[in-house]
């Protein structure tokens, strides 16, 4: 998997995560000399300059690296075997922190991938159906492959941090590799698993050199003070320990984070899948990821994939419910104590914008130091080094690098290299206005998409067909298949930042129906922002209704949050059509829908709001 929440989510984080085994210890590293107190010795310690952790000669060599494993005994027993689950912990750090009585605090990630994940999609679900009918069985995942003992686990963090003078923790998730228990899949235990690890760090949980036995291991050389990072999965889990309000955690870099497994698997009602993946759900998530002990995978599916996950996953219908709900880190923000950078891209089409935004917006209510930093590429993406170097000095050491006043709100802007992201002082942007536009009828063609509100227009239809992709139906002259609402050539760049909201009134020839909406650059076919709904959902996500031929139904959604500059000479098109081959599911061609042309009402977040539309759409 590539990406690293889904079967989605976890391809883009074995890419990620493979930064090679931490080298080999020399016999010399992994031994305990003496510390040697006497006045003339020169100890090695932490440099700090323009506000940032700098590298170390001294503790620059990875032969000298202290590296252990152990295993961290939960609050939690997932299996239900009557012990408490134990977490699989791999540990590297300076040899002074042995030799020297040097402390350092700790940058720790979390993964379910470091034993692999199951190949191929061959299990994923068949998508080839409507929303409403039973989807056919799919198939069992391959097994994956199970290593009884490791040395290390993967990691990309050491030679970044420990010559900066911190120590670099990684451990595996719940039912994955060495680690204990069942894979959770959101339920609580995926927060407890790292928090648990924290406590460790903090002298307030206990560690064992063995899966099963009794002979303890300390963390008598960090200070307890720890930052939690990585990228899709791996950062869903920073913010779920984040959740948990542990002592110790003062700082966190979640990278696209899944913050919402209902929102990376449904979207407003709609059965949609992450981009790259159809057919994935969460329980396909569960097989990917279900590398733990063999002998505990029947119990796990039993009780996590065919219990659990099984009667709370709502494939039919798509609705929102209590399984989903608890599911949803937005209801942890406010026990939230560490600082937080959040990082997302605004191309990422498998952990959407939204993940990282709904979180960002939440934490506007709460006291804790936040920061937001964006980039125009695609799934994955950290902030550049400095910044997270001076995130984590400042919260883990303590230097006061003012890092808390910088601006709140970084973005790389469109064709600029990559890590040298534009400070502003929020998300959205303050100066960004909702301006609301209409349209105005011709969209089998091209009708208008302009400020002027219209009256009387009437209607206009479209017909589902899922074999005609989302970038053939932006890019044809004319289409029976689509709705398209063109704006006038821009005479200056047009500047959106923030949530876009759509409002409109459809119906349909058929009780059930997919709806996709994009907003896209005519020419290009490049894609602006995006959103799908059921409009069986019309009233509420926890109830849907068969839809009534040739009823009308008066439906609002967001689409995804975004950040761009769209340039001058380009013209803005609201594109609203039925299937979506890349995300939704594939109903038989030929429902036909109607668009009640006068109650299409579309905001958009405009920087210099309704004046800087009516400047960019002006006559030459």
């Amino acid at each position: 998997m590539n990406k690293n929440l889904s079967l989605a989510f976890a391809l883009a984080a074995a890419a990620l995560q493979s930064g090679g085994m931490v080298s080999a210890l020399s016999a010399q590293a992994k031994a305990t000399p003496q510390v040697d107190s006497s006045a003339s010795a020169a100890k090695a310690k932490p440099v700090f300059e323009n506000g940032q952790a700098q590298i170390v000669p001294e503790f620059a060599d990875p032969t000298q690296w202290i590296q252990e494993v152990l295993w961290v005994e939960s609050e939690f027993d997932s299996d239900g075997d009557g012990k408490k689950d134990r977490i699989f912990v791999s540990v590297t750090r300076q040899k002074q922190t042995a030799t020297e009585g040097l402390k350092v605090p700790v940058i720790y990630e979390s993964s379910p991938y470091y034993s692999g994940i199951a190949p191929s999609k061959s299990y994923f679900w068949n998508v080839k159906h409507p929303i409403g009918a039973e989807p056919a069985s799919r198939s069992a995942a391959p097994s994956i492959s199970y290593t009884p003992a490791k040395n290390s686990l993967p990691s990309e963090h050491a030679r970044t941090w420990v010559p900066r003078g911190f120590a670099v923790v990684h451990s595996e998730a719940p039912g994955t590799g060495l680690s204990q228990g069942c894979s959770p899949m959101g339920a609580p235990h995926e927060a407890l698993a790292p928090k648990a690890v924290i406590n460790w760090l903090n002298g307030k949980a206990t560690g064992y050199k063995t899966a099963d036995g009794f002979d303890t291991v300390t963390a008598d050389w960090t200070t307890g003070n720890v930052g939690m990072t990585g990228t899709s999965y791996n950062g869903t889990l920073a913010l779920a320990a984040a959740t948990t309000g542990v002592e110790g955690l003062k700082a966190i870099i979640p990278v696209a984070p899944l913050t919402s497994y209902y929102h990376y698997y449904r979207s407003f009602g709609l059965v949609r899948s992450p981009g790259g993946y159809l057919g994935e759900d969460i329980d396909v998530l569960y097989d990917a990821v279900n590398s733990g002990d063999p002998a505990k995978r029947d119990l796990c599916n039993s009780i996590i994939r065919d219990g659990q996950i099984k009667a709370g996953i709502d494939r039919v219908k798509g609705d929102y419910n209590d399984f989903w709900q608890g599911r949803d880190y937005l209801n942890g923000v406010k026990n939230i104590k560490a600082a937080v950078l959040m990082a997302h891209a605004f191309n990422d089409w498998n952990v959407m914008p939204e993940h990282s935004v709904r979180i960002y917006d939440a934490l506007k209510e709460t006291n804790v130091p936040r920061r937001i930093y964006f980039h125009q590429g695609g799934h994955g993406g950290p902030p550049p080094l400095e910044h997270m170097n001076r995130w984590f000095t400042r919260y883990l050491y303590d230097v006061e690098n003012s890092v808390e006043k910088d601006p709140k709100s970084w973005v790389i802007r469109e064709n600029v290299r990559a890590n040298t992201p534009t400070p502003y002082a929020e998300y959205p942007n303050p100066d960004a206005q909702d301006v609301e536009f209409f349209i105005a009828k011709g969209g089998n063609k091209n009708g208008e998409l302009s400020l002027t509100k219209q009256k009387a227009q009437g209607t206009e239809k479209f017909t589902d067909d899922v074999s005609i992709s989302a970038t053939m139906l932006a890019q044809a002259d004319s289409s029976e298949n689509r709705l398209m609402y063109v704006s006038p050539v821009l005479k200056n760049d047009l500047h959106l930042s923030g949530w876009s909201n759509i409002k409109l009134s459809i119906a349909s020839n058929a009780p059930t129906a997919n709806l996709s909406v994009y907003l896209v650059i005519v020419g290009r076919g490049s894609v602006i922002t995006r959103g799908w709904a059921d409009p069986q959902n019309y009233k509420s996500l926890r109830e849907s209704e068969p839809l009534k031929s040739g009823k009308f139904y008066d439906m609002s959604f967001y689409l995804q949050p975004d950040d761009q500059i769209i340039p001058a000479g380009s013209r803005i098109a609201l594109m609203v059509f039925s299937s979506d081959k890349d995300f939704t599911l594939w109903p038989p061609a030929g429902t036909e829908l109607t668009l009640d042309l006068d109650k299409v009402s579309l905001k958009l977040p405009v920087v210099g709001g309704k004046k800087a539309v009516e400047a960019a759409f002006k006559a030459e």
